[in-house]
């Protein structure tokens, strides 16, 4: 007999995912078909009567689900197979990215207003679960808890805000919404809690849509983290938290999240632009926006801008481009590689590029070329001097680490080589 969760969207069940012989199968819920309001849970899962078979149902679901060294230490822990995807949406899938929530069948969801008594985290116990996610991501296991993240960082969904000019942390309370990612040091990349916070804070004063992240330090024992406001949750009028349904570019596409690198057959940027094309309205806002991005994050030296770092945000009665988030100047870090997650003009790599890229990039895209160059001058010019400006804000907060020297500097490099080459 097959194993089968529910699938709920915004506290409404949509459809029961399946497991059968270790195969997914997702069915709508026939009364969701036919709700007036029901939507599709994504661009790749049609409303639709017939279920969808692993190859259709595995790209979203998967999505939603740790990866990489993050996911085999959850299987390990969970005790069920690193690619047994329904095992670990068992026992992860409570509090997903977007509005997604998956319960074991028969079991109620919460209403929105449920009450959920909070226990603020103190410094000790601030400090213990920061101690504790490189040995129990996601806190699996903790009573109460199933929490999930895509992504190989360690990262934590909790609920965050400011009382008396200081910042508190608490765990979600049962399906209820976070409203923050906290994000610890990453071992080997030393800063990586400013550079990313740096790089976020960079993108927003350059006038790119990016989530809001600051840098936290624990006073009695130094830890730092970063907190990650969640773009996919918002206040309503009467406080209560709500969830804001998004899916990342991968989802969208029904590509599985192992493939999301483009050198291992994941989408290009071509497909990208083609996506916001065919799923937003208008589109034309949407794809400006996305051409920025690309921009910015070869500019600041962000190779790890993959199709699982862009989302579609559903808040509107169309879908929109979701803020810029996981942007990090990984060219700081020389072990790191200097390989761009997705082709430019033919190039992996920001050294190669020319004007010439930068056209074939454009055609590709469907873009003006002339457009493409005036945007990536503008930007060239813009972000080293805001770069600049907020390294003293960061300095004069006590938040310029080390290495954000060295990112400032590269930013630097970086736009007056590609203003020589796109000028020439």
């Amino acid at each position: 007999m097959p194993r089968q969760l529910t699938v709920f969207l915004f506290n409404q069940k949509v459809g029961a995912l399946q497991q059968e012989d270790g195969r997914l199968r997702f069915a709508y819920d026939p009364a969701w078909l036919n709700n007036p309001e029901g939507r599709p849970l994504s661009q790749s899962l049609p409303l639709r009567a017939e279920p969808f078979d692993d190859r259709s149902a595995r790209p979203f679901f998967a999505g939603l689900l740790p990866e990489g060294d993050l996911r085999v230490r959850l299987a390990k822990i969970l005790q069920v197979s690193r690619q047994n995807d329904f095992a670990l949406l068992d026992g992860l899938g409570g509090e997903c990215a977007g509005a997604v929530t998956l319960l074991e069948e028969h079991t109620e969801i919460l209403p929105p207003s449920a009450p959920s008594p909070l226990h603020w985290l103190d410094d000790e116990e601030l400090t213990g679960l920061l101690e504790t996610l490189p040995k129990r991501p996601m806190l699996v296991g903790e009573s109460g808890l199933r929490l999930s993240l895509a992504g190989a960082q360690d990262k934590l969904p909790v609920l965050a805000e400011y009382a008396d000019g200081q910042i508190r942390v608490a765990l979600p309370p049962r399906q209820a919404p976070s409203s923050h990612i906290l994000k610890p040091e990453i071992a080997d990349l030393p800063g990586s809690a400013h550079n990313e916070a740096f790089c976020l804070t960079l993108a927003a004063a350059c006038g790119l849509p990016a989530a809001r992240a600051a840098v936290h330090q624990i006073p009695s024992s130094g830890r730092i983290f970063l907190l990650v406001e969640r773009y996919d949750r918002r206040r309503r009028p009467d406080g209560q938290l709500e969830r804001l349904h998004q899916e990342d570019f991968c989802q969208a596409l029904g590509v599985a999240p192992e493939y999301k690198y483009q050198n291992e057959g994941g989408p290009d940027l071509a497909a990208c632009f083609e996506l916001l094309r065919s799923a937003t309205r208008p589109s034309a806002p949407e794809i400006l926006r996305l051409l920025d991005g690309v921009i910015f994050n070869a500019l600041v030296g962000n190779n790890d801008a993959h199709a699982k770092n862009l989302s579609l945000l559903y808040d509107k009665q169309y879908p929109t481009l979701a803020p810029l988030y996981d942007v990090l100047c990984t060219a700081a870090y020389p072990h790191l590689t200097d390989k761009m997650a997705m082709k430019i003009g033919g190039k992996y790599r920001f050294n190669d590029l020319f004007q010439r890229h930068w056209e074939a990039f454009a055609k590709s895209a469907g873009l003006s070329p002339a457009q493409v160059k005036k945007r990536v001058l503008q930007m060239s010019e813009i972000i080293p001097s805001e770069a600049h400006r907020l390294y003293g804000e960061f300095a004069a907060y006590d938040l310029a680490h080390d290495s954000l020297g060295k990112v400032v500097s590269i930013i630097g490099e970086r736009c007056i080589l590609i203003k020589q080459r796109v000028q020439s």
